[in-house]
């Protein structure tokens, strides 16, 4: 599902609320105008009607009224139609001018004249008023349109800039990275809200960062300083491999060197880690991977033997790349020893070179790995292994570090590690 930014969720809402309003309004507007001028109709109609009462037409003659009706399409003074009151009806009659139907209002009023009783009727044509109440809608319409618009355009420009300072602080909090020594410079702003949240994100940032370089500068001094033991202890478990020993002190000896081997590879790998993150490996060259993988092709060869492995290579294309010659052959030593640790007896290795990846597959486990720890640093996916659990976060480190990306698959019982340049 894809996000909305918050702008246009706003403004989306707005606009519907408008054109919700819009829709609701421009047909009751034009109901409330026609109702009016209907209204107003019936007000005119009376008027007539009370004017001619007024006036000298109480003496007309017979032949008056025939005259009158003779000259006066819209009111007629006819024979008593048995009407008590003043009754105003819509009708929809023939215009002899227009030669067609249309809307009236036509009223039927009680008259007397000469003490004789009449019926007086007039009738007002509607058809003006249609088209005068749709012009008067339609310039509502324009008009409510063209504020809908501007209210619009105006919420948008504003709030681009009143919202600058918070897609700033984002931009820079999505930029910050806490191993690069480069805290966010959020912009000042005058809005209360945006400035509490820079100065707690400043506040949060600077504690967080303290912490990250105690943490690191203590492994990195903890690294260093278990050299100088962990030499001599090899040293001295070297010393008793060479004295006469019985066989239970030669297994236990041989433990020890083990231990002390494992030991070694972590406290190297740690202090590996801690250059990288240093950015100590800063010089670059261009390496063809093939060639690496050729020249120490027996030597993993040599490793894999203890499991009976195969090794397979698949060089479809020469793979040229740029970056740290000391690095990289750590990244392709953790990636091969990782495909051997990792397999079962009799297992296989397929490396595969294309234009831009290297490809490592390996037989092993027949379930697919947790991908969310997999390359967290001492996470083990066999507790009982020999590793250290910092073979794939240091490749994972490595390829950061270089703008590559490393992607691990499950696919027909076989494990892909894959890196693209």
């Amino acid at each position: 599902m894809k996000n909305k930014k918050l702008l246009n969720k706003t403004t989306n809402s707005f606009l519907a609320y408008a054109i919700i309003i819009l829709l609701i309004a421009a047909p009751l507007f034009y109901f409330i105008c026609q109702q009016l001028y209907i209204y107003e109709t019936d007000e005119v109609l009376h008027f007539h009607k009370g004017a001619f009462i007024k006036e000298s037409h109480k003496d007309f003659t017979q032949t008056d009224i025939d005259l009158w009706n003779k000259y006066n399409n819209e009111v007629m003074i006819v024979p008593d139609m048995g009407v008590s009151s003043d009754s105003i009806v819509g009708k929809i009659l023939y215009d002899s001018i227009a030669k067609e139907k249309e809307p009236f209002r036509v009223l039927y009023a009680p008259v007397n004249i000469n003490g004789k009783r009449y019926t007086y009727t007039e009738k007002i044509n509607l058809l003006e008023m249609e088209g005068m109440v749709f012009s008067i809608a339609a310039m509502f319409l324009f008009i409510i349109i063209v504020l809908l618009i501007g209210i619009i355009w105006i919420s948008k420009a504003t709030a681009a800039k009143i919202w600058s300072p918070f897609y700033n602080t984002l931009n820079q909090i999505q930029d910050f990275e806490i191993d690069k020594n480069k805290p966010p410079r959020f912009i000042s702003t005058d809005i209360d809200e945006f400035d509490r949240l820079n100065k707690s994100l400043e506040r949060l940032i600077e504690k967080n960062t303290v912490i990250y370089k105690s943490q690191r500068e203590f492994v990195e001094n903890a690294a260093h300083e278990l050299q100088t033991p962990l030499a001599l202890f090899q040293t001295k478990i070297d010393t008793l491999t060479q004295l006469d020993l019985n066989e239970q002190q030669s297994s236990l000896v041989a433990s020890l060197n083990m231990d002390v081997s494992r030991l070694n590879r972590l406290n190297k790998n740690l202090l590996l880690l801690s250059k990288i993150d240093n950015e100590s490996f800063l010089e670059k060259n261009t390496i063809v991977l093939n060639d690496y993988i050729k020249k120490h092709l027996d030597f993993f060869t040599e490793q894999a033997n203890a499991k009976n492995l195969t090794i397979i290579t698949q060089f479809t294309s020469t793979l040229s790349i740029t970056g740290n010659l000391a690095l990289t052959e750590v990244l392709i030593n953790n990636l091969f020893l990782n495909a051997i640790r990792h397999n079962e007896k009799n297992g296989k290795i397929i490396i595969t070179t294309l234009e831009n990846e290297l490809i490592f597959l390996n037989s092993g486990q027949n379930t697919s790995l947790k991908i969310e720890k997999l390359f967290n640093r001492f996470s083990k996916t066999n507790p009982s292994s020999q590793g250290n659990g910092l073979g794939l976060a240091i490749i994972k480190k490595i390829t950061e570090l270089n703008r590559w990306k490393i992607s691990y698959t499950f696919d027909n019982n076989l494990h892909s590690f894959s890196v693209k340049f």
